[in-house]
């Protein structure tokens, strides 16, 4: 199990307390200094079942920036916005747990987290 947070982010800090209380083992990225490939965001959405806009935080100032509101949302424009996230990892919504049965959750709520450690 792996988990990709901001250090600075409350939903990523509850999420690894609740981990820690679990007492789960997991490893923790910090997504924002080891920023994902175009390869790893592809493979991160396919576990969690989404497309790139659906984890994208587009309130940031980047993607504010960028117009990613007016961006098309289809298969021909996915590169675009998974470009855009690994140049801009800070668009990445957090955190993202990957489990051990090969699927992820976005863990912003305590029962995301515990549904991902649930999926063994």
């Amino acid at each position: 199990m792996e988990i990709w947070i901001n250090p600075a982010c409350s939903k990523c800090r509850s999420a690894i307390s609740l981990l820690d209380a679990e007492g789960a083992e997991y490893t923790v990225r910090r997504y924002l200094e080891d920023v994902p490939s175009e390869d790893e965001i592809r493979e991160v959405l396919g576990r969690l079942g989404l497309e790139p806009w659906d984890i994208t935080r587009t309130q940031e100032a980047a993607a504010k920036e960028l117009g990613l509101k007016e961006w098309a949302r289809d298969d021909s424009s996915r590169d675009r916005w998974i470009k855009a996230l690994t140049e801009h990892p800070k668009l990445i919504q957090r955190p993202i747990i990957t489990a051990e049965d090969g699927t992820a959750v976005v863990g912003r709520t305590d029962e995301a987290v515990r549904d991902a450690l649930g999926r063994v």
